[in-house]
């Protein structure tokens, strides 16, 4: 089916008008109105000169506004951009000018970054969004097909983030399992009509999804436009920190059968607050809850066994990647399925630098064949390293190790560098180095990252001065002038210098010891 997902949604709004699509605190937004006020959004961007190919930003939190802004996007054929809302107005400037972003629309709350902005058509902050839609006439819907592009910003694992293009009949293709799927739908519509009659005959059973994930991360994103494809609905939260009895509330409230969460350091909190209520005798309502998906950090048993003991609830643990994937799953539906295991899905290879399949015993990187992206913005080189044929097959190769067991089972072994993954956010070393080693009291450091119960890992630094006035908190503030604030070390241990070889290579064992027994 050769459809962009604006198409899609512009038929399933059609034939549903009133169902709702998205749901705020203090709102319910129907699929009439959230088709309205994208194509109004459309209109306003196509008055600014955006036209098809032409990169949309999204530097928003959680809420229709984000939504809506990709569908405008796919309106128009542009290609919306993910933006993370941490970062500082360095950060944002440099990835506005890598995607070559021609608008821009922010959360007023971010209105301080918007400053030294590379040139751009429109740019509007969700303050001024309402007015600008009642001074604009809709867009009249126009087909688009799958070849419309989305980018997907990740950290990635070398240094800048890196813009990955992912094609939006590839993006509905990896949507077939975890969406179409539990509807009993086993293959993906041929036609746009046969789409919407799914969405028409979901019913009940059409997801409603709620990501506790920023929707700036690919498994947030991904997984409630697949829920707006099938007739289902987006459920947010309020703005600001983790709210774990809010998050339970609004489950409870909105009937809420999908969570979307990032390992530990979003499910420990909203555990806590389960046994906390479970405490004092006023358990939260999970009847509703039938899933949880969480991907791109550890999660542990301990809190999978806490969530299977409260709700009869199914728990997709994903190792993925923004490249493709998911690689593996590890499912559980009850305690009896503890302690979990990753199980490859069709498509994934555990495979030896040249390609080879790994015997079972052995360690290799992981390789998956199915739908994936095109490759990274404007990058033929890291395209060529991550995107192989391998017998006459694409795959994807980001580089993350596992351990291949005898019954086909995989072990995850991490990304083959030495990026940081915090709580689902990608970290690159030498970019937090560059900065601390910029404090006229800083001589010399290093970056790593230690195990986290919380965040999965955390980003340390073994820092060499000579100064007996400087402290942790004077050098987390030098870095949070220009760093995102999950880029800022949460623990710094000084010495007068770092164990290094006559040759001046760092003894890295040394430092993390340094690190782990300051």
């Amino acid at each position: 089916m050769d459809v962009s997902f604006g198409t899609l949604w512009e038929a399933i709004a059609e034939r549903m008008p009133d169902a709702v699509a998205i749901s705020e605190p203090g709102f319910d937004r129907d699929y009439a109105e959230f088709e309205r006020r994208a194509a109004r959004l459309a209109g306003a961007m196509a008055g600014a000169g955006i036209r098809a190919g032409d990169a949309v930003a999204c530097y928003l939190h959680n809420g229709a506004a984000y939504l809506e802004t990709v569908f405008a996007a796919f309106k128009l054929g542009a290609v919306p951009v993910n933006v993370n809302y941490r970062y500082t107005r360095h950060e944002l400037a440099e990835l506005l000018t890598d995607a070559d972003a021609k608008a821009l629309v922010f959360s007023a709350e971010l209105a301080g970054n918007i400053v030294d902005l590379p040139p751009m058509r429109l740019v509007v902050g969700t303050d001024e969004l309402d007015e600008l839609l009642a001074a604009t006439p809709p867009r009249p819907p126009e087909p688009r097909p799958g070849t419309d592009e989305l980018f997907m910003y990740t950290g990635g694992t070398t240094g800048k983030p890196k813009g990955v293009v992912w094609r939006l009949s590839d993006l509905l293709n990896s949507l077939l399992v975890p969406i179409f799927r539990p509807l009993g739908v086993p293959e993906l519509p041929a036609t746009l009509a046969e789409a919407v009659r799914i969405a028409e005959q979901s019913g009940d059973q059409a997801p409603r999804t709620m990501p506790v994930v920023p929707l700036m991360h690919g498994t947030g994103l991904f997984n409630s436009m697949g829920a707006l494809l099938v007739g289902g609905r987006v459920v947010t939260t309020r703005p600001g920190g983790l709210d774990a009895e809010h998050v339970w509330r609004r489950v409870a409230e909105q009937r809420v059968s999908t969570l979307i969460v990032a390992g530990n350091a979003v499910g420990r909190p909203l555990v806590d607050e389960l046994v906390r209520a479970d405490g004092v005798g006023a358990p939260h309502d999970l009847g509703s809850l039938r899933s949880v998906i969480s991907s791109g950090t550890a999660f542990s048993d301990e809190l999978k066994r806490a969530l299977h003991e409260r709700a009869e609830v199914t728990v997709f643990d994903a190792i993925a990647s923004s490249e493709g994937g998911p690689f593996a799953f590890a499912v559980t539906s009850s305690v009896h399925d503890l302690p979990s295991r990753f199980f490859p899905v069709p498509g994934t290879r555990v495979i030896t630098p040249d390609g080879a399949d790994v015997e079972p015993g052995e360690t290799g990187v992981l390789a998956y064949s199915g739908p994936m992206p095109l490759g990274y913005h404007d990058d033929a080189a890291k395209t060529a390293a991550t995107f192989r044929d391998i017998d006459g097959r694409r795959h994807t190769i980001p580089g993350d190790l596992a351990h291949l067991e005898a019954d086909g089972a995989i072990r995850f072994l991490g990304r083959g560098s030495s990026v940081i993954n915090t709580g689902g956010e990608k970290v690159h070393p030498p970019e937090v180095e560059e900065v601390l080693l910029e404090h006229p009291d800083v001589t010399d450091c290093v970056v790593l990252g230690l195990p986290d119960d919380h965040w999965g890992e955390r980003v340390a630094a073994l820092v060499a001065t000579t100064s007996p006035d400087l402290t942790a908190a004077d050098l987390q503030a030098w870095a949070r002038r220009t760093l995102a604030g999950h880029k800022i070390p949460r623990q710094l241990t000084f010495r007068p210098e770092l164990p290094r070889t006559p040759a001046g290579k760092l003894e890295l064992a040394r430092a993390k010891a340094l690190l782990d027994n300051p």
